[in-house]
């Protein structure tokens, strides 16, 4: 990641009305090893309300996991939130759901989806998508810089 290593903690916006699959996903990074700063929002409303709160400031996420099935807004709604507001930052979104529909992954993509993930059904292998975003996302890709 360009603007920081695997060894400097990583900030991800997790939107996740699940509390089972909140914990989960929380000590799959964990066991992945790297340090990760976790803000937590169970619905659409609350993810957009902390972009907007966060959108110019050091605390803006370095990345977002994001769930389609929420109460309020929708993830959907989420992702053309972001994508409507040239006011939030431009952090990657990474859809993590229980859904494998491919209207689901279509819609997410055409909606600027960076990736499209599909939660695992055993526990255990939450740990690999750990693994996976920060083999790519913070050790490879490049992202946009932080806002100043």
């Amino acid at each position: 990641m360009s603007q920081s290593s695997s060894s400097d903690s990583v900030s991800l916006l997790l939107v996740e009305d699940n509390p089972g699959d909140v914990r989960l996903i929380k000590e799959a990074f964990k066991s992945a090893g790297f340090a990760t700063t976790f803000h937590t929002v169970s619905d659409g409303d609350a993810a957009l309300e902390f972009l907007r709160e966060h959108a110019a400031s050091e605390t803006s996420p370095d990345l977002i996991l994001l769930d389609l099935n929420l109460p309020k807004t929708s993830g959907f709604e989420v992702l053309e939130g972001i994508r409507d507001d040239p006011k939030l930052p431009s952090v990657p979104v990474l859809v993590l759901t229980s859904s494998a529909a491919t209207e689901d992954v279509v819609k997410s993509y055409e909606l600027c989806a960076n990736a499209y993930l599909t939660k695992p059904t055993d526990p255990d292998e939450f740990a690999d998508i750990g693994r996976a975003v920060e083999a790519f996302w913070i050790d490879e890709a490049t992202l946009p810089p932080l806002p100043s």
